[in-house]
């Protein structure tokens, strides 16, 4: 009769398909003054599993260095700042609460077919929860964003019809863009429930980015890094994006930078990266999240960061300045040519409609008169004044009066003529 251990060992080596006769097991009952023994080699099948041996972990350097890889193959991004930028966003989108803000991502351009839908397009498997939005209602997009199961990335194509001439209708989502972007910022809503109307605070905090023609309002121009894209020239080569084809490698890349934002988001919590020089104010809220990201990842992100956050603000700076920065400026180098003495009003107006390239001489259609120039240096606290000039007592401009103003918003005189001409829909 087969022992148990014999019929253990049987148990083990059959094949799959075997057929296997059921032998009996005896019923053991002890003899006076027998003890039973038990097999004391346990069968092979049984011995403990051992465990397996440790994958290292992906640095967050070389999953960054992926990150850029796979945004390279597809888009034809205009700098290399400005697609570091772009990967230190994707980055930070999946860890939110970790920072107070978060900048919106602007992809512009002037033209049509610059690759700004494609860039979109790329970040959706790369971000946590994507939200492509076209032409969505702002009750939908407030109940998206404020979803208990984790705000969406928002990937907000053709911004420019919610800030073009219907931007009356949209004032709710122009809200939320401008005021998402800090952490607590809730949008208040009345809810009609049967006879009852209540109030309900909705969360606004979620990461942006928005592609667009043209530009954005100054409110959120400012909370933005700002990606300017242009026609990719004949020398310039990338691969077709299929989303099918491509987006579980963009997936899988994803998921890697959510279990490394899951390690790494209670140390960063709080972190205050340091800022380059040149990168301050509204500036320094707008790239800390990004700056952070790049220090915890290591390698050379850090430098690469913090050279692609001083390109792209200098960048931002250079742009076109809002209409009444680009009077001062102006006047400034009025003044500096007449040796920076005081002038009359309708001399300043002279001068100024002859600045070559300048708004001043057809503000829709009209002029700048001496009612137009009062009213825009109104907000920088200059005010007209009566002059002497031999037995005359126009009135008239002191330079001694702007210098508060020009130091506070314009950088150093500029060596040639200013910047390029202002937007021409402005009243006089």
């Amino acid at each position: 009769m087969l022992t148990s251990a014999e019929r253990i060992r049987l148990a083990n080596e059959h094949r799959p398909g075997d057929r296997l006769a059921v032998v009996p097991a005896r019923i053991w009952r002890p003899e006076a003054g027998e003890v039973r023994r038990t097999p004391t080699a346990p069968a092979p099948s049984q011995q403990p599993l051992q465990e397996p041996a440790e994958v290292p972990a992906e640095s967050a350097a070389k999953l960054l260095d992926r990150v850029e890889t796979f945004l390279g193959r597809f888009v034809a991004y205009p700098s290399e700042a400005a697609r570091v930028a772009v990967v230190l966003w994707v980055a930070h989108a999946h860890l939110l609460a970790a920072f107070e803000s978060t900048p919106r991502l602007a992809f512009l351009s002037p033209e049509p077919g610059s690759g700004k839908t494609r860039a979109l397009e790329v970040l959706e498997p790369l971000v946590p929860r994507p939200l492509h939005s076209v032409n969505v209602t702002p009750a939908y997009l407030f109940r998206k964003v404020s979803d208990p199961a984790g705000s969406p990335t928002v990937l907000f194509d053709e911004i420019d019809t919610v800030f073009g001439p219907r931007a009356k209708d949209n004032e709710d989502i122009r809200g939320l863009l401008n005021a998402g972007h800090r952490r607590g910022a809730t949008a208040g809503r009345c809810v009609v429930r049967g006879k009852v109307i209540e109030t309900e605070e909705l969360p606004a905090y979620c990461a942006v980015a928005v592609a667009g023609i043209g530009d954005l309002p100054d409110t959120l121009l400012s909370r933005s890094v700002v990606i300017r894209m242009k026609r990719r020239s004949p020398a310039e080569r990338v691969e077709p994006f299929r989303h099918r084809q491509h987006a579980p490698e963009g997936h899988e890349i994803g998921d890697r930078l959510a279990e490394w934002a899951e390690g790494v988001a209670a140390e960063m919590t709080g972190a205050w990266p340091d800022m380059p020089d040149g990168v301050e104010d509204r500036n320094a809220d707008v790239w800390e999240a990004l700056l952070a990201v790049a220090d915890a990842a290591g390698g050379d992100w850090p430098d690469r960061a913090r050279v692609a956050a001083v390109a792209l603000v200098a960048d931002s700076l250079a742009g076109t300045p809002s209409l009444g920065v680009r009077l001062l400026a102006d006047l400034r180098d009025v003044f500096k040519a007449d040796g920076n003495v005081a002038a009359t009003t309708d001399a300043l107006l002279t001068k100024l409609r002859g600045v070559e390239e300048g708004p001043w001489d057809d503000l829709r259609g009209k002029p700048l008169d001496a009612r137009g120039l009062a009213r825009r240096l109104r907000p920088y606290e200059i005010k007209p004044k009566v002059l002497r000039v031999g037995d005359s007592t126009p009135r008239g401009y002191d330079p001694a009066d702007f210098h508060d103003a020009w130091s506070r918003y314009l950088g150093p005189p500029a060596q040639g003529s200013a910047t390029s001409a202002t937007s021409e829909t402005e009243q006089p």
